[in-house]
């Protein structure tokens, strides 16, 4: 029989404890990834013991409270705290998602807060976004014409025309819906993933586009599109409610209807 193992060096080891302030009673205790690769060595899983009773709801809360109080060390991203930047996305009681938009009072027992999966680490909570930004450059984000621009200045949608775009728009490039997909895991430098192929459906369906013809000659590959076999991990884990798995399907929809 196979044996699997992970490398020696990436197996976490049990880090430091720090206990909560003196008189606390409402505590729950936040079991954090740590890597700092100034230090090398495997990574750790540090316990931090928060009084909740001076800590805001969400996970991002405690967070900044252990990086401000505790531990300044503590690397992680955040930036609007309203769930719109996509900035603090990370594997949170094993669901990849927003810790500013994940209260604590949903987790039982202890919280488990690691980086996104299957992406390289920079330090800590923080993923190398690299890759996925590259392949984002790819689909080309942005409205191409060939016509010239109305005199209004403007390129009008009907109300039905804009409507399609919900549900696609909304993205906020956080990556727990590429990161949370198989098959994303063992074909990342091939498959673009649903966050990519989700943004690539907003300027396919978007009727003020002119170039729908070039976009899916760019996603009608073996693996950039179509190593997606509906698992759905993406549309469960979004933060936002969207559904990556539909836009998908409904890219494949208008790459046959173009053939026939």
């Amino acid at each position: 029989m196979v044996e699997f193992a992970l490398p020696p060096n990436s197996r976490i080891k049990p880090g430091k404890t720090w206990p909560a302030s003196k008189g606390a009673t409402n505590v729950k205790a936040f079991r954090i990834y740590r890597w700092d690769p100034d230090k090398g060595g495997n990574p750790t899983l540090d316990t931090f013991h928060v009084d909740l009773d001076d800590c805001g709801p969400m996970v991002l809360d405690a967070l900044i409270k252990i990086k401000n109080e505790v531990d300044p060390t503590l690397t992680f991203r955040r930036s609007c705290r309203e769930g719109i930047c996509g900035s603090c996305a990370m594997n949170i009681d094993t669901d990849n998602t927003l810790a500013c938009l994940k209260p604590i009072h949903e987790i039982k027992g202890s919280v488990d807060i690691y980086p996104l999966p299957h992406m390289a680490v920079v330090k800590d909570l923080v993923p190398d976004l690299t890759h996925v930004y590259a392949q984002y450059e790819m689909i080309q984000p942005w409205i191409k014409t060939d016509t010239p621009a109305p005199t209004s200045g403007e390129r009008l949608q009907s109300p039905e025309e804009r409507a399609k775009l919900d549900g696609l728009w909304e993205c906020v490039l956080c990556f727990c819906c590429s990161t949370a997909c198989p098959s994303y895991w063992w074909n990342a430098e091939r498959y673009l993933g649903p966050a990519i192929l989700l943004q690539a459906a907003r300027w396919v369906f978007d009727s003020r586009d002119e170039a729908t013809g070039e976009r899916l000659d760019m996603l009608d590959d073996p693996f950039r599109m179509y190593r997606c076999h509906t698992i759905m991990n993406c549309t469960a884990t979004c933060p936002k409610g969207l559904n990556p798995g539909k836009a998908i399907a409904d890219l494949k929809i208008a790459m046959f209807e173009r053939a026939v």
